[in-house]
């Protein structure tokens, strides 16, 4: 699961419009439970902007060659959406480019999103879709259903975080389908704990799927090395 989006799910619908910037460091860039940087420590930089109802984001996230996207050594997702408020839930909807630099192939594609949330105190939970529509890029299309908790423990800097999720969708071209869900249809799931410290954000999350590595390893794009369980840490600066 991606780390950035539970960032942008929090900020507020009717935020100020001053744009929010960050850097950070994790030691894998991991999504939905795959690595997209062969396990290997990533830098990322992102932006998060808003006017009314509006929000648009950027990240630009380094790759290391990763055997998933071709070898590419850079990913930029690009975000358009919006949100609004349903009574007490905030629902957003959303479409995101994922551009590749130095892939061995055309990687990029790209998927509409939708999600809800709603906030009880210190806790917050949240479920949305994600769907990339039928791209040779990707071997057909890809269906990825999430849900998700966060809690702040009163009086301290420390928020637990609780997510699960299951990607799945119809295979054109199983070589490349292979990139978003190794082995076919799998689940996965994350536990974690942030501490934020003024601009700083510290985090530690486990990170797992279903995903058979004997079922994936058929496919060179499947990476099924890097398909596992895993701890991954991450450091954020925001300005």
């Amino acid at each position: 699961m991606a780390l950035f989006a539970p960032m942008m799910l929090t900020q507020p619908i009717a935020a100020q419009e001053r744009p929010a910037i960050g850097v950070e460091v994790n030691s894998d860039e991991n999504r939905r439970g795959l690595s997209w940087s062969e396990g290997k420590v990533s830098p990322s930089a992102d932006i998060f902007v808003t006017r009314g109802a509006l929000e648009a984001s950027g990240r630009v996230v380094g790759l290391r060659e990763s055997d998933r996207h071709g070898g590419a050594g850079v990913v930029g997702d690009l975000t358009l959406g919006a949100g609004t408020f349903i009574g007490p839930v905030s629902v957003r909807g959303r479409v995101t480019g994922h551009l590749f630099g130095g892939a061995g192939f055309n990687a990029d594609y790209f998927e509409l999103g939708g999600s809800a949330a709603y906030t009880l105190g210190p806790v917050q939970v949240d479920a949305g879709a994600d769907y990339a529509p039928s791209q040779s890029a990707i071997g057909g299309d890809n269906l990825y259903l999430h849900a998700g908790a966060r809690a702040g423990l009163p009086a301290t800097p420390w928020t637990l975080l609780a997510g699960v999720g299951h990607s799945s969708g119809k295979t054109d071209d199983p070589f490349r389908a292979a990139r978003l869900r190794p082995g076919g249809a799998y689940t996965d799931w994350r536990l974690g704990v942030e501490r934020i410290t003024g601009p700083v954000t510290l985090g530690l999350d486990y990170v797992g799927t279903d995903v058979s590595e004997r079922a994936a390893s058929a496919f060179p794009l499947a990476d099924a090395g890097h398909s596992g369980d895993r701890i991954v840490g991450r450091v954020r600066f925001s300005f």
